[in-house]
């Protein structure tokens, strides 16, 4: 039998609710607009749409005849339900970053390259962010904006950029971009609202690499850059 807007509304605001308190471990003595305020800086989903989340637990509320919670006495409007449903689907199951954005194609180098090989790849390819490895480790990322800086140092101090991209190593220039946590790892199961929640929080972060579990011996899958951002909003507005 065909479920009613209000039978709708209510499955899909107890999947808000349970996911989030699920998610973040909230105690099941916080009320709903508690667990809604307290995700607002885990989730970049209740962060955009907090104010309507809040107003859907009054609506529940309004729905749901306090002394009877199987006692339906209103019904919502068929655009509230559906925007629900969309929301609960976009916190209880988002959309991987793996699967939606990112560069199609990961190119990896060896950290024993010499600079000036690895910027005509970059001038080849045209990606500025390639994972550096030594064997089956990644030791880095050669990131095209944090070679710039370095070379622009280098030049600086008058230093000879030909001989020094010619006999520089990847693996040493990365050594020379500093330790400030421009890239991190993430593993497959990384969604996309966790993916921005990354970027937002961190305003360093140039880039997440992606491998099946997260470990710097797999394989990379996928690169996000900071660049992706709008796409991610994009796509977490229309999914």
């Amino acid at each position: 039998m065909k479920k009613s807007n209000a039978e709708r509304f209510i499955t899909a605001y107890n999947n808000i609710d349970y996911s989030l308190r699920t998610i973040y471990d909230f105690k099941r003595s916080m009320s709903f607009s508690d667990v809604v305020r307290r995700s607002v800086v885990l989730n970049s989903v209740v962060r955009k749409y907090e104010e309507d989340l809040i107003d859907y637990g009054r609506l529940r509320n309004a729905i749901i005849h306090q002394g009877n919670h199987k006692y339906i006495i209103a019904e919502p409007h068929d655009d509230i339900v559906e925007k629900i449903e969309r929301l609960a689907e976009l916190i209880s199951e988002p959309p991987l970053a793996v699967d939606m954005v990112g560069n199609k194609e990961v190119i990896t180098i060896d950290a024993h390259m010499s600079i000036s090989s690895a910027i005509e790849l970059i001038y080849r390819t045209g990606y500025s962010n390639l994972p550096t490895y030594d064997g089956d480790r990644l030791v880095g990322i050669l990131n095209g904006r944090k070679l710039i800086t370095v070379l622009g140092q280098k030049i600086s101090i008058g230093a000879n950029i030909q001989e020094y991209i010619t006999n520089t190593t990847v693996g040493e220039i990365i050594g020379e971009m500093g330790e400030d946590y421009y890239f991190i790892l993430a593993d497959e199961s990384l969604s996309i609202d966790s993916a921005m929640n990354f970027f937002e929080n961190n305003r360093k972060l140039l880039i997440i690499l992606i491998t099946k579990d997260g470990k710097d011996t797999g394989k990379p899958l996928k690169i996000i850059s900071s660049a992706d951002i709008i796409d991610m909003k994009k796509i977490l507005d229309v999914y």
